[in-house]
């Protein structure tokens, strides 16, 4: 279509600094005279178009023109650098050349840069940020992928999923996909993905137009309230991992938390991260679990 080839040919001189009409009639696969028809159509939309003949000359915008004067806003330039600099952080393709591209482009889209992003944890190396280029080849072109997978109770299996959906989901990584082991749709932590592999295999699945992350979550639970004193120097941990409806702030500076949570390794491990500075006030049954998980460390230093 011709606006599409109309915007195209703006960014193409943009990057290039000046062209000729055989060159771009080459690039869109048109005459030259359409070209210049398209020049014509360019200058009346009010894009300073400059054409000059003999040696050395060419096509070419005025100097210091920029696009985010007449196609898109500072807003929107500023949304779609942010949205770029998210896609870097993941390692997505293309995502830096794109980047350059348009900072070349967009006047001040230096000015982004009061965001930096990055999804990695402390200490990590690229292995994470590959895995969401892989998993996007993978979902892109429907190729069937399998990996070793460790849920949270540590326990490993093989599973080969086709995958549907890449989700950012609070502060983690999720890919959601059909898995054939379970035959149903499930959602899987990209931090407990180990050795993925895309393979040559592909499927025709789509997601249900319907699915939702937030139902699938949410599934009732029953698990017990655990009443939890955490001491004051541990305040700085309690409003990132929990509620603020939970946290209840006590006279004598200790602070009291309600929640609901599976008595399993996965709690236990978690609530021994707090060291000496949280205390399960109840059910008895959690504290004395508790109680022997820390016996057995005690066990190992004596």
């Amino acid at each position: 279509m011709q606006i599409e080839r109309l915007v195209q040919m703006v960014f193409y001189i943009v990057s290039h600094g000046q062209v000729t009409a055989r060159e771009l009639s080459e690039f869109f696969g048109v005459s030259t005279r359409t070209i210049y028809r398209d020049i014509d159509t360019l200058s009346i939309a009010g894009i300073p178009v400059i054409t000059t003949k003999g040696t050395g000359g060419g096509i070419s915008l005025i100097e210091g023109y920029t696009i985010d004067r007449s196609l898109i806003s500072r807003e929107e330039q500023q949304s779609i650098c942010q949205g770029l600099q998210m896609l870097q952080a993941a390692k997505y393709p293309d995502a830096e050349m794109a980047w350059h591209k348009l900072t070349a482009i967009f006047k001040n889209a230096s000015e982004a840069d009061w965001l930096e992003v990055d999804f990695s944890y402390w200490g990590s190396d690229d292995t994470e940020k590959i895995k969401i280029s892989d998993l996007q080849f993978a979902i892109r072109n429907k190729h069937v992928i399998t990996f070793l997978y460790f849920n949270s109770e540590l326990r490993k299996s093989e599973r080969t999923i086709e995958p549907l959906r890449l989700v950012f989901k609070s502060h983690a990584w999720y890919i959601v996909g059909y898995c054939r082991r379970k035959e149903e749709i499930r959602t899987f932590r990209l931090s407990r993905i180990k050795y993925l592999r895309v393979l040559p295999d592909l499927f025709e699945r789509e997601l249900p137009d319907d699915y939702s992350l937030a139902a699938a979550s949410s599934k009732p639970c029953h698990y017990p309230i655990l009443k939890l004193r955490f001491s004051p120097e541990i305040a700085h941990r309690l409003y990132d991992e929990f509620q603020e409806n939970q946290i209840q702030l006590c006279e004598d500076g200790s602070y009291w938390v309600a929640i609901p949570l599976e008595l399993n390794n996965w709690t236990f491990h978690y609530l021994l991260s707090f060291g000496k500075y949280v205390e399960i006030m109840e059910p008895e049954e959690a504290r004395t679990m508790l109680r022997d998980r820390a016996a057995d460390i005690v066990k190992i230093y004596q």
